[in-house]
């Protein structure tokens, strides 16, 4: 199974089986030294775009909002060796429709949404559809829903496992939030930056 490595933040890094290193929204902790394979960026905040900050392995691929969501109407959909991407919507007040993503990754039969910056958007009551294994959702309640918005939105998509992250602006994690999320969340799942899993 892949191995996720909570880095911090809205940051993430994860290695599937086939030794496929992947980066989303690179900013946050010190553990950059594996080279990557793919970098996934949500959107353009200076918080999300550290896309140099960990060596490139050769042919690395860095994918990010505009690439996955060229025009206001197309989501697109890649694969990536082992991992397949597909841009899903992403937005709130503080983030533009037109130049946020999420991503839903399918890897080592695995289906994880990383959902970027966003709040509550409308193509996530079809995602109880999907069988999501984990998701990611924010929620600091500033630049993000809260974290009573992101445990309904937990509600809606029916992920096996729900993982607050981005839980305040710019530090690593926010525990007392995270605490929240879980006892509003029954499937929370803590992981605090710094931390690993097999998933």
């Amino acid at each position: 199974m892949a191995e996720l490595l909570y880095l911090g933040h809205g940051s993430l890094r994860f290695v599937s089986n086939a030794g496929t290193v992947v980066y989303v929204d690179p900013y946050m902790g010190d553990d950059y030294d594996f080279p990557a394979n793919l970098v996934l960026v949500t959107h353009q905040h200076y918080d999300h775009t550290a896309i140099d900050k960990m060596p490139h392995a050769p042919g690395c691929v860095v994918w990010q909002n505009f690439d996955a969501h060229p025009t206001a109407s197309e989501y697109l959909t890649k694969t990536f060796g082992d991992v397949t991407v597909e841009a899903v919507e992403a937005y709130n007040a503080m983030h533009d429709k037109d130049q946020c993503v999420g991503y839903l990754v399918s890897v080592d039969g695995l289906l994880l949404y990383f959902a970027g910056d966003t709040s509550r958007t409308s193509m996530m009551s079809a995602m109880s559809e999907r069988g999501i294994d984990y998701a990611f959702l924010p929620g600091d309640g500033i630049y993000n829903m809260d974290v009573r918005e992101a445990a309904t939105c937990a509600h809606v998509i029916g992920a096996k496992h729900a993982v607050p992250i981005h839980l305040k602006p710019v530090e690593p994690y926010g525990e007392a939030e995270a605490l929240e999320f879980a006892k509003l969340v029954p499937n929370a799942l803590l992981i605090r930056a710094g931390e690993s899993r097999v998933l």
